[in-house]
């Protein structure tokens, strides 16, 4: 067994298992209506239901060939970003039909690497880099110019927004070692958040905006690798109140986009057995 797709209710402490595979599969997203997940494999997308066969559906993402662990499922439920390189040969940020359906490119500026939308479904959020600076950024759903909120203190990725629209999370090396940090949609008011021995990546506030969903390598783990003895924290929004839930070989692909339950009482990762 190569990945298994599994659900923690944060609730009752427990692990369920939806989908196991020879496959690698990534970075599973939570529809809106609680129906079916999304991750990817082999550079596609597949819908895996979470009630009746679980088998995983591929979806039809056109020309779009080359995907990378980068999408998402817009607030409404209609839209899913992606993040592929086949048309330019560096990962752009397209939008298309949940169900699937024809690409269409949001960003210009590349690479860029889809991390988050805004709550009213009219932003996103990404990782661009520029001049080998790994920035955060945000474009409008229409495209256009895109806005440049951190400068090039570190690393900077893996943005995602709070669920009431103020903040924007994300992970920095901008002190060393890896932590979380939030900043405001204008740039503005940067905080950090986890002050932790970790590395600290991937954030995700949950729909209530209660809690951080925070995926923790060993401090001296540099960059996001795959097959690593990992673990999976909470904290409160602004970083109090940290607690490991549970440790896992993974990383790469574990958490790396949205991933709640519309619920706020569950959450969907993916856990890693070494390649054979």
């Amino acid at each position: 067994m190569r990945s298994s797709v599994e659900i923690f209710d944060v609730v009752a402490g427990e692990t369920r298992v939806v989908w196991q595979t020879e496959r690698l599969v990534e970075a599973p997203n939570w529809s809106p209506d609680g129906r079916f997940l999304i991750v990817n494999g082999d550079g596609r997308l597949y819908r895996i239901a979470l009630e009746g066969a679980p088998d995983p559906v591929e979806i039809d993402t056109g020309f779009a060939r080359q995907l990378n662990n980068d999408h998402g499922i817009s607030p409404d439920g209609t839209m899913l970003a992606i993040s592929d390189k086949t048309e330019f040969g560096q990962s752009a940020i397209y939008l298309l039909p949940v169900e699937g359906g024809t690409p269409r490119l949001v960003t210009r500026n590349l690479p860029s690497y889809w991390h988050g939308w805004s709550p009213d479904g009219r932003m996103l959020a990404y990782c661009g880099i520029r001049d080998q600076l790994f920035d955060i950024y945000t474009i409008s759903v229409e495209g256009g110019e895109e806005r440049r909120l951190t400068q090039g203190e570190g690393r900077n990725d893996g943005p995602d927004w709070s669920p009431d629209g103020r903040w924007i999370y994300f992970n920095s090396s901008r002190t060393g070692r890896m932590q979380i940090w939030r900043i405001r949609p204008d740039g503005s008011d940067v905080e950090r958040v986890t002050d932790s021995p970790y590395a600290d990546w991937f954030p995700h506030p949950s729909p209530d905006g209660r809690k951080l969903l925070v995926l923790s390598y060993d401090g001296d783990v540099f960059d996001h690798p795959r097959d690593l003895d990992v673990r999976l924290r909470l904290t409160d929004p602004d970083g109090g109140n940290p607690r490991v839930l549970f440790e896992l070989f993974g990383g790469q692909g574990t958490v790396n986009v949205p991933n709640w339950s519309p619920s706020g009482e569950a959450f969907a990762f993916v856990r890693y057995w070494p390649e054979p």
